[in-house]
């Protein structure tokens, strides 16, 4: 579909209108969850995973058919001013790896039974630098968040999204700095690999974002249209396109995490229907997980995006739902419940 709206307000109002689970659904769920062959809790978290997942699926006995991955990718330049590693040009060359089915995303979504796709948002242009001024304009943050939006498959029953951006990490320290304050350190690390030298740098710079930008930290979505990038912008537009539409969400690493949590800060709740897939080594995505109160349900010390950890977390999704449609009740396999 059409992305419904053209403002930064008409987006907001398109969230906070958004619906909730299916309470009836949810309860089929929990009863049956109930009547398991097995003793209660023993499955621990597959369990809540399932009961959550059916309440947003509409359906107490669901399964996982068509579940989707779509990286976004965009350029920052901020980049200019030396946070990262690599050069802006692998934003473009591994654009060209995912396209070719090269990178670990497309084995982790391939391995996971996912359809996969790759957009990119005007790499030959750049975001401003935000230490100069916001790294958007409303226009370009709307036509991002519609790119997301639209980049939704209505039929999809699971979604992860990823992305790749040389200078993404730096964005999403920035919005994570806006969002929840602290000091910039807190919120910046390593990113592709930068030295001590370069670290510092780069927690200076996240610094002056908020400087040169003080609305971010008063509304989120500034935050996001200020200091973030057209792929962050993408990530989020697909994550409250599957709020609207009732698909769950397997939210990937710190950038991801960044995207998502400027939905959270602007509507309460924007989140319900996502998981955390993982937590990654960039330290302070862990510190952002806590405050949506998302457990992640990997820890592996990954740290490559893409959506990467959130895909590898599809299986163990499925795996919920296998056992909680498929296993028999006591009363099915004749086994006595007690």
């Amino acid at each position: 579909m059409t992305a419904p709206f053209q403002t930064l307000a008409e987006f907001r109002a398109q969230l906070a209108g958004a619906a909730g689970p299916d309470t009836a659904a949810r309860a089929g769920a929990e009863a049956r969850n109930g009547q398991l062959t097995k003793p209660p809790g023993a499955l621990g978290r597959l369990e809540d995973l399932a009961i959550w997942y059916a309440g947003w699926r509409g359906d107490a006995r669901p399964t996982i058919t068509a579940p989707q991955v779509i990286v976004f990718a965009g350029n920052h330049g901020v980049t200019a001013r030396g946070v990262s590693a690599f050069p802006a040009e692998v934003t473009m060359q591994m654009v060209a790896n995912f396209e070719a089915g090269g990178a670990a995303i497309n084995q982790l979504s391939k391995a996971a039974g996912a359809q996969m796709s790759v957009h990119a948002l005007d790499l030959d242009r750049p975001t401003a630098d935000f230490t100069q001024g916001p790294a958007m304009s409303e226009a370009e943050v709307v036509a991002a968040l519609a790119t997301g939006w639209d980049a939704v498959d209505a039929n999809a029953d699971l979604l992860v999204t990823g992305e790749m951006g040389i200078g993404n990490t730096t964005s999403a320290a920035a919005i994570a700095h806006a969002l929840f304050g602290g000091d910039a350190a807190d919120w910046t690390g390593r990113g592709t690999g930068v030295d001590d030298a370069g670290l510092t740098l780069k927690a200076q710079v996240v610094s002056q974002g908020l400087i040169a930008n003080p609305s971010a930290a008063q509304d989120p979505l500034e935050a996001l249209r200020c200091l973030g990038g057209r792929e962050v912008a993408a990530m989020a537009g697909a994550i409250a396109r599957a709020r609207v539409a009732g698909i769950p969400v397997i939210l990937d690493g710190y950038i991801c995490t960044a995207a998502a949590a400027t939905l959270d800060r602007s509507v309460p709740g924007a989140l319900d229907h996502a998981v955390a897939g993982h937590v990654s080594a960039e330290a302070a995505h862990g510190a952002i997980l806590k405050h949506l109160g998302k457990e992640p349900l990997l820890s592996l010390g990954m740290r490559l995006g893409e959506g990467s950890g959130a895909a590898l977390a599809i299986t163990l999704l499925k795996g919920a739902m296998a056992c909680h449609s498929g296993m028999a009740s006591f009363a099915e396999a004749g086994v006595s419940d007690g």
